[in-house]
């Protein structure tokens, strides 16, 4: 006989960086595990550091971490840890992103623009990930850019109950905030069975997060609106249709969106519009200067967890939203 055979179990374990370490840790109590300890710190010229406490060795891993502010420094730290695992000899890394930096620079808008979300996947690829677990991608083309397998979560399921569960759905009307987000509207619509409206806008291509809203594609009057987008960043976009839905006639405003980055000027934009709730997920950590009584926030981490443990077990992360597909 030549060789040699081993009857090894196969191993889970759960890493986490240093960006949004409570969803991990719910993540982890999803599951059933603790998270690896870490030791990670910065130098003093702002270097980072990363040491697993424990062996990796022919371990399947997985590595949360969300690219918040400061996003470039979490970026780094996630990169230096799927490294880390690469040389530590783990059987598998993948890396879990519950907000994707870099996702709105998706493709070229005009000439010499950079397209960023490719570059993030190069080098999650060239540090070591086998495999990206993600929650709701600005575009659905960013899974190409990575050279592997990319599980794309939903967060519709979670969004859409709430908001079903307390609105009376005969008065629900869905809106989408601009042409992109038509067809995640249209999941809502068939998942509410809620007629569709959509707020036509126009960007100013020289101006970042600067809006002109247009005119309300459907009728809303008497109606309540929810608003669904991917996230909310300083909230200029969203404010200004909530703002466009109001004028023409709408009873209430609900925004709902899987990621609030929430950025500069975007707590006193919530504070002071109109809208009577802002639903989000925990795919980010909310701000702490966020007026909590009018934002509700959503957990992912059992579906997170639940698409870990199908993709351990060699099992399908689709079958989760089949029926939303």
């Amino acid at each position: 006989m030549t060789g040699i055979k081993t009857t090894g179990e196969k191993k889970l374990m759960l890493f986490s960086g240093r960006a949004h370490p409570e969803l991990a840790e719910e993540v982890a109590h999803e599951l059933g595990v603790s998270l690896v300890p870490t030791k990670a710190f910065d130098f003093a010229n702002g270097e980072i550091y990363v040491r697993f406490q424990e062996s990796a060795r022919g371990a399947d891993c997985f590595l949360i971490q969300s690219h918040t502010t400061p996003i470039n420094k979490w970026i780094m730290e996630q990169l230096i840890m799927v490294d880390a695992l690469k040389r530590a000899s783990a059987r598998s890394i993948t890396v879990i992103v519950p907000f994707y930096g870099y996702a709105r620079q998706d493709k070229k808008h005009r000439g010499r623009e950079p397209i960023s979300a490719r570059l993030i996947a190069d080098m999650l690829k060239t540090a070591g990930a086998d495999r990206i677990l993600t929650v709701d991608l600005h575009t659905d083309q960013i899974q190409g850019f990575f050279d592997g397998p990319v599980d794309h979560l939903f967060a519709l399921p979670v969004l859409a109950d709430y908001v079903g569960a307390k609105v009376d759905r005969s008065k629900l009307t869905v809106v989408s905030p601009d042409a992109g987000r038509v067809r995640v509207a249209d999941r809502w619509c068939d998942r509410l069975g809620a007629p569709l409206a959509i707020v036509h806008k126009r960007r100013d291509p020289d101006v970042a997060n600067r809006v002109t809203v247009h005119e309300v594609v459907g009728d809303v009057r008497g109606r309540v609106c929810v608003l669904v987008d991917d996230m909310i960043d300083t909230g200029g976009t969203i404010c200004a249709a909530a703002d466009a839905l109001f004028a023409n006639g709408a009873e209430d405003v609900i925004v709902t969106a899987t990621h609030g980055v929430l950025s500069g000027p975007a707590a006193d934009r919530l504070k002071n519009s109109k809208v009577s709730e802002f639903v989000f997920t925990n795919t980010l950590p909310t701000p702490n200067d966020v007026e909590l009584d009018k934002v509700t926030v959503l957990s992912m981490a059992p579906t997170v967890a639940r698409a870990v443990q199908e993709v351990f077990e060699d099992g399908s992360v689709t079958s989760l939203f089949e029926e939303h597909a």
